[in-house]
């Protein structure tokens, strides 16, 4: 493996495993061990697809551009660009908030344990409660660590998160198997190793779904990666979304499949929440707590630039530019890079190219993001429902519906360009593209609030999209 493709399976993994390696228990109970793992399966499959149809449709932009969804929408219908760019402010806001929720759960579990070792509890003495109360903690963390770093023009200082991540996933993987051999001190549930009763106290199997879908969300950072590879042949590229996806496949089925088997019912959506104060522990409660207080401004920064992008849309919308190219809008598939030159040279580029949005108003936008994201954190409690919420309206987008539009209305263009017959293989890439749209749209049909708006967005936008397409389809060709 070269370094190239090395650093590009530790730049999907680390986007991939996050926050929901803590909820990925949660998410097998109320589908039992053995369909759990087959959903998990299945939804590693599917995003694995839409990896590897970004790597077939990334030879459409021209050798001397980097490529990007900004730069894909161009070729198709630029007004789709509101698409991306809406679905990376809803998936990296929802991660920041179940960032900061894990905050709020373990910050307190920390100081109890370190303050009080002959407490067994996480709650600590009753006299002692104020200091242990988690609005306290995420106050605390989000005006002192989180919020500097927010604003910071600059993330080079956070360019060995990757391996930070991927350590605090790997000890927390070897912490979960640890209890599960050692499960007699832990108060166990009922394991079901088919799908629950409906009289049990499970929740509806689809209920949890999304949260196997935003697991291996990483394909908002797939085209950064390829935009550093040295050889962007096919054969090449392929084999780093394969080795990413099938590292975190075998990552959350030890996580997964150990931690329900560990609590079976009882499980929660922060499993961390659930072991008893120990160093072992803590330790993997202040990696858990490090790897979040980094990486919530890998996700700011990106959510920043989306929302500046739709701005410039709704600008451009009000002025009647929508056909003009965006080449004043941030690309935003590089601003999750942890790469440091490749993020000093997306500062450059975004104080060059955003004239219209001045400091302050980024600073303004800053400042929104932090506080809803600080008001929805101290209000929510569940890591599990905000990931299933994230997973049902962003990933879905990012991996499924916007990977599958591309690949078909790109894949084949070039013969049709030239009155050429289209193979029947690339037929079938095409088919596969429209079946990654459906596939994702229909993935949202899940029981969770706000899904409906979502819905009927995407659907309408994707009418709008194929109707203009093909009202000017000899312009386009």
């Amino acid at each position: 493996m070269t370094s190239n493709v090395r650093s590009g399976v530790l730049t999907l993994l680390h986007t991939a495993c996050g926050a929901g390696v803590l909820a990925m228990p949660f998410a097998f109970k109320p589908f039992g061990l053995m369909p759990g793992l087959i959903t998990l399966t299945i939804c590693g499959i599917c995003s694995l697809c839409g990896l590897l149809l970004q790597t077939r449709i990334a030879k459409y932009v021209p050798k001397s551009e980097n490529v990007s969804f900004a730069k894909l929408t161009q070729l198709i219908n630029p007004s789709l660009s509101i698409v991306f760019d809406f679905a990376i402010a809803v998936k990296c806001f929802g991660v920041g908030v179940s960032y900061l929720i894990i905050v709020g759960d373990l910050m307190p579990q920390i100081v109890s344990s370190i303050l009080y070792r002959d407490d067994d509890s996480t709650g600590g003495p009753q006299e002692h409660h104020g200091i242990l109360d988690r609005r306290l903690s995420i106050s605390l963390i989000m005006l002192f660590v989180i919020a500097p770093l927010c604003f910071k023009k600059s993330l080079n200082s956070l360019r060995h998160a990757s391996m930070i991540a991927i350590i605090s996933v790997a000890y927390l993987s070897g912490l979960i198997i640890y209890h599960f051999l050692n499960r007699h001190q832990l108060e166990r549930g009922q394991v079901y190793f088919m799908v629950p009763h409906r009289d049990t106290e499970s929740h509806a199997p689809l209920t949890t779904l999304p949260i196997f879908v935003f697991a291996y969300t990483c394909h908002h950072n797939m085209f950064s990666v390829i935009n550093e590879q040295a050889d962007k042949g096919f054969r090449i590229l392929k084999r780093i979304p394969i080795i990413a996806i099938s590292l975190a496949f075998v990552l959350y089925v030890i996580i997964g499949g150990a931690g329900y088997m560990t609590f079976g019912k009882n499980i929660v959506g922060n499993i961390l929440t659930l072991y008893p104060n120990s160093v072992s522990t803590t330790i993997g409660r202040l990696a858990m707590l490090l790897l979040v207080m980094l990486a919530f401004p890998l996700q700011c920064h990106p959510c920043r630039s989306s929302i500046k992008n739709i701005i410039i849309f709704i600008e451009n919308f009000r002025k009647g530019k929508l056909q003009e190219n965006r080449d004043d809008c941030i690309p935003l598939d590089v601003l999750s890079s942890v790469n440091s030159q490749e993020e000093s040279r997306q500062q450059n580029n975004e104080q060059q190219n955003f004239p219209s949005v001045s400091s302050r108003h980024t600073n303004i936008i800053t400042l929104c993001i932090l506080g809803s994201s600080y008001l929805l954190a101290i209000s929510i409690t569940s890591l599990a429902k905000v990931l299933a919420i994230v997973g049902a309206t962003g990933s879905t987008s990012i991996s499924f519906i916007l990977p599958g539009l591309f690949g078909y209305k790109l894949i084949g263009s070039e013969y049709i360009s030239r009155d050429e017959r289209v193979p029947a293989s690339v037929k079938n890439t095409q088919i596969f593209g429209f079946t990654f749209i459906y596939l994702g749209y229909s993935s949202n049909d899940s029981f969770i609030i706000g899904n409906r708006i979502l819905r009927h967005v995407i659907s309408l936008t994707i009418v709008y999209h194929f109707l203009y397409l093909n009202s000017t389809k000899e312009e386009i060709e």
